[in-house]
């Protein structure tokens, strides 16, 4: 999973300012509202009078070369190549091979690096996620070959630019500069680079809490596979923190008869069952529910959009929304793919098999539908919210295991969590760097609509927050898509807003 971006139409030129706004999760007054609007249109006039770029680091961008053209597919690849590679670059820079450990379960081609800085002890450590594992890609889609590092145009390409190999470079990077300059953090910063994180069974960080739990405890985690700088045309506009994040879940539709002679069809077909069902989802959203965290980042989006847009978002936000206007205008945002991601939970229809033959009756068709869930909610309560919707006794629907890729008759009724408090040691060194990198853009909470190990270090008790430093345009969003890319600007932005954000969150206060 990686980041979605917020919307901002403004380009203008203003005199800068140098403030950095933190959204609280409640409504704000007018006359803050319009400060934060001056605020925000200030830092898009820094950029536009005068863009900074970032110094590219060799070693960063060596390290993210050697990921991409290492295969972390679930198909052919191998995490612990990758993490291999990996560890020998920390030893290589002066790390003990206790502080740069491959750790393999069960499957030999899943291997997850755990890496130690070692600090002075005086507050607990932090620890930074990231997954090596990344979605199919086929070099028939492509253009270019995913597995090649290829620098074209500006952008660097690659499966996994986006998604998220380029944090994982960034944080060994800052690692290994950290180790080189001889700093002693006020904490132990430990970063564990992981497999499985899209969808495999064998999901890294949910092993290592489980089997190695002393080696990734910490006070609080950052995961660069959410949030991070919002970006239009290049510009950085915002600074979303990650506070909450929706539950993943995948459910399979399967419905079965006795088929026959396609000479001879009859009214009860499995394809044309199924097929109505998922008409019915697909004409069935799920209502609009908003938490702390949504609605305040849909307060900021009324800050900033124009229009008949701002206005709805509006609508929507009144408690409770007008009838029958707060229906239509959450009707109207929920044909951007973010507004309605933002204000429901979903669940769509990814892939479909039926049939066993060209000339026959399908004794079965199946169906999987995957769903994003708001906190608050479970996984057996949306299944049971799916049977209501297709009304129909002969479409079984079963959760999908993770953990085994089986097929269940009921899902977990575990909720997902509730956000965490932001810590004031991290949103201290967040605001003193984005200040420093972006003067005057915000830096917003937000619930990611996709999900993240996040889930895992959460249920462990470990607060996390999603944050990164590379900028992706909205309209260039390519993770999990072909043509994979991220801006060569951004990433040295990322390298160098990582780097200076664990200097300053463990320098001695």
């Amino acid at each position: 999973m990686r980041r979605r971006a917020a919307i901002c139409p403004f380009s203008v030129g203003l005199s800068p300012m140098r403030a950095v706004s933190i959204r609280p999760l409640a409504l704000r007054p007018l006359a803050w509202r319009a400060l934060h609007l001056c605020t925000l249109l200030a830092g898009l006039a820094v950029f536009v009078s005068a863009a900074r770029a970032a110094p590219p680091d060799p070693l960063a961008r060596d390290i993210f070369r050697q990921l991409i053209e290492i295969d972390t597919t679930h198909s052919a690849g191998d995490t612990t190549a990758a993490a291999r590679a990996m560890a020998q670059r920390l030893r290589d820079a002066g790390f003990a091979a206790d502080d740069a450990q491959v750790l393999v379960g069960r499957n030999p081609k899943r291997g997850n690096l755990v890496a130690r800085l070692h600090g002075s002890g005086a507050h607990r450590p932090v620890l930074i996620i990231g997954h090596l594992d990344v979605v199919e890609a086929r070099r028939e889609d492509w253009e270019l070959d995913p597995f090649v590092f290829t620098e074209k145009d500006g952008y660097f390409y690659g499966r996994g630019t986006q998604d998220m190999k380029d944090a994982d470079a960034i944080a060994l990077a800052a690692l290994i500069r950290l180790k080189r300059e001889g700093l002693v953090p006020d904490r132990d910063i430990i970063l564990a680079l992981t497999a499985d994180e899209e969808g495999g069974t064998d999901n890294g960080v949910a092993w290592l809490l489980a089997e190695h739990r002393a080696l990734v405890d910490a006070e609080f985690a950052l995961n660069p596979d959410a949030g991070g700088v919002d970006s239009i045309a290049g510009k950085p506009v915002a600074f979303n923190l990650e506070a909450t994040e929706k539950r993943y879940a995948d459910f399979q539709l399967r419905v079965t008869n006795p088929g026959g002679h396609s000479s001879l069809p009859v009214p009860d077909n499995a394809i044309y069952r199924l097929a109505a069902a998922l008409g019915r989802l697909e004409r069935a959203p799920f209502p609009v529910e908003l938490n702390p965290v949504t609605r305040a980042w849909l307060q900021d989006q009324a800050d900033i959009e124009t229009g008949p847009r701002g206005s709805d978002i509006r609508t929507v936000l009144r408690t409770p929304p007008p009838a029958p206007a707060g229906a239509a205008a959450a009707a109207r945002l929920s044909g951007d793919a973010l507004y309605n991601a933002t204000l429901r939970t979903t669940c769509v229809a990814t892939r479909l098999e039926a049939g066993h033959a060209n000339n026959a009756l399908p004794q079965s068709a199946a169906a999987v539908v995957n769903c994003r869930i708001l906190p608050g909610h479970s996984a057996e309560e949306v299944r049971g919210d799916l049977v209501r919707v297709f009304a129909d006794p002969q479409v079984a629907v079963g959760w999908i295991d993770p953990d085994d890729d089986q097929v269940k008759a009921r899902a977990p009724a575990t909720m997902a969590m509730s956000p965490p408090p932001l810590n004031a040691e991290l949103m201290g060194a967040l605001r003193q760097v984005v200040g420093r990198m972006w003067p005057g853009i915000p830096i917003l909470p937000e619930m990611e609509t996709g999900a993240s190990d996040s889930v895992y270090t959460m249920a462990a008790g470990i607060p996390s927050y999603g944050l990164s430093g590379t900028a992706i345009d909205r309209d260039d969003m390519r993770m999990h898509g072909k043509d994979e890319r991220l801006r060569i600007s951004s990433f040295d932005e990322g390298t160098q807003f990582y780097y200076q954000l664990l200097k300053t969150l463990t320098s001695a206060r």
